[in-house]
C-alpha cells in the first residue's frame, strides 16, 4: 500500500467515525494493521500539492467530501 492509500484510507476511517473531513493538522490516525498516519500533515500536503495530483489520486479524496479535490 502506498503512502498516498494510507492517508485515503486513514481519512476515509476518519471520517466515518467522526462523520467530518476537518482534520487538525496534528492528528495522527491509526489504521487497523497498526500503522500510523499523520493524516493533517497528509493533507495539508496533497491539498498545497493539488496542482501535481493525478485525476485518480484527486477523485479518491473528492470521494470522502474534500471540496478542494473536486475544484
Amino acid at each position: 500500500m502506498s503512502a498516498f492509500e494510507k492517508g485515503v484510507a486513514a481519512l476515509a476511517q476518519y471520517k466515518a467515525r467522526t462523520g467530518s473531513v476537518k482534520v487538525p493538522r496534528a492528528h495522527v490516525e491509526v489504521l487497523p494493521d497498526g500503522s500510523e498516519v499523520k493524516l493533517g500533515v497528509f493533507l495539508s500536503n496533497n491539498r498545497s500539492r493539488r496542482a501535481k495530483l493525478t485525476s485518480d489520486k484527486l477523485q479518491a479524496l473528492a470521494g470522502l467530501g474534500l471540496e478542494w479535490a473536486a475544484a
